[in-house]
């Protein structure tokens, strides 16, 4: 098969689809690479790594996609690469459709194959290809955070550890998963009272006797989401529900009940936000204000540390990248039901049931394609 990686054109967006050593993999398993000319310079990676792993070098961005029968990228495609999609063309990359119509119909209409990462599943009903980059956020969302909440830059003027005397910043978490959980580590970490929300009981249990002391946990009841919030320094959105739209946690009219100059980072925009008044941003103008309170919703956090993030994730999709490449992608699905979960378009059919429903459009059963 031939795998094209073509660079990333979303703004600030620094990471790489295919690393060197995934370049030399599929090189390694009988495979042609194509790569766009400078596509890692941002992760640190020269055009030399990978002809020296067995890759070619592309000059534009065209090539690779005329050349390719699959596509790994990092990013959603945007419009202009979109155009670029053919029929029977596989892309294997991030989509977050749910959220997002308009790139959903153009790749319904370009008849391409389309395998999403954050919808490819594990045997523990986790998400293996969007855990690294939630880790990376999770960790990330503290930081960014804290920096917002520093005055010059709207925030409250609060020190997230305190100083002796002083008391620390409190951070509420909303949602206790991969992002949550990594973000509650960092922010406690840094000094600052920590509580983390989450509706699962027995994740709570599991955070608690993991991290009993570190931070704190609570039940996400509505009442008890909107108390905590109101004594919050920080709010950390971390809810996502698998392909579809996130649900709004707190809305504009609760905005006031907060304190004036609190910080909301919303790590769940990708999937639309958590938080009602939240909008994607860009790591060039990450932060904005809504009624007194600032937000951080840059939709592609981990591109900040782009190569920490792009290792990151390449060590989790090459498998699936090589089983996709050296099968196709009728037969590594057919083998994999956790890869065919990550089936979402096909040949102008939408296969994920939670896409459809957020955007009202028909899906067919992804098994029946194969």
């Amino acid at each position: 098969m031939h795998i094209g990686c073509p660079k990333e054109i979303k703004p600030q967006e620094f990471r790489v689809g295919l690393t060197p050593a995934a370049a030399q993999e599929a090189v390694a398993n009988g495979h042609t690479v194509t790569v766009e000319t400078a596509a890692g310079m941002g992760a640190g990676f020269t055009d030399e790594d990978y002809i020296a792993a067995g890759a070619k070098i592309a000059a534009t961005a065209a090539e690779v996609f005329a050349a390719a029968d699959m596509i790994v990228k990092v990013k959603e495609p945007q419009a202009v690469e979109r155009k670029m999609l053919r029929e029977g063309q596989l892309l294997f990359t991030y989509l977050h459709l749910a959220p997002d119509p308009e790139q959903t119909k153009d790749l319904l209409a370009s008849g391409a194959t389309c395998i999403a990462y954050e919808t490819v599943t594990d045997d523990r009903g986790g998400l293996p290809l969007l855990a690294p980059m939630s880790e990376v956020a999770g960790r990330l969302a503290p930081q960014v955070g804290a920096y917002t909440l520093q005055k010059a830059n709207g925030g409250r003027g609060v020190l997230l550890g305190g100083v002796p005397g002083v008391a620390p910043g409190r951070v509420l978490v909303i949602g206790g998963g991969v992002v949550g959980t990594h973000a509650a580590k960092i922010a406690a970490g840094m000094g600052a009272d920590v509580t983390v929300l989450d509706r699962s009981l027995p994740r709570l249990r599991y955070l608690d006797d993991v991290f009993g002391g570190t931070f704190k946990t609570a039940y996400a009841s509505a009442a008890n989401t909107i108390e905590l919030a109101r004594q919050a320094d920080m709010i950390i959105g971390a809810v996502l529900i698998p392909g579809a739209a996130a649900p709004k946690l707190i809305s504009k009219a609760q905005l006031s009940e907060l304190k004036p100059g609190a910080v909301l980072v919303d790590v769940a925009i990708d999937q639309g936000g958590c938080f009602e008044t939240s909008r994607a941003t860009t790591h060039q103008d990450p932060i904005y204000e809504v009624d007194g309170i600032m937000h951080y919703c840059v939709a592609n956090m981990p591109g900040a540390v782009a190569r920490t993030s792009t290792l990151a994730l390449g060590n989790a999709t090459l498998p699936f990248m090589i089983a996709l490449a050296n099968k196709g992608w009728k037969k590594a699905c057919a083998d994999d039901k956790h890869l065919l979960n990550g089936l979402n378009v096909h040949a102008g059919q939408l296969t994920y049931a939670a896409v459809g429903e957020a955007l009202g459009l028909p899906t067919v059963d992804a098994a029946s394609l194969l």
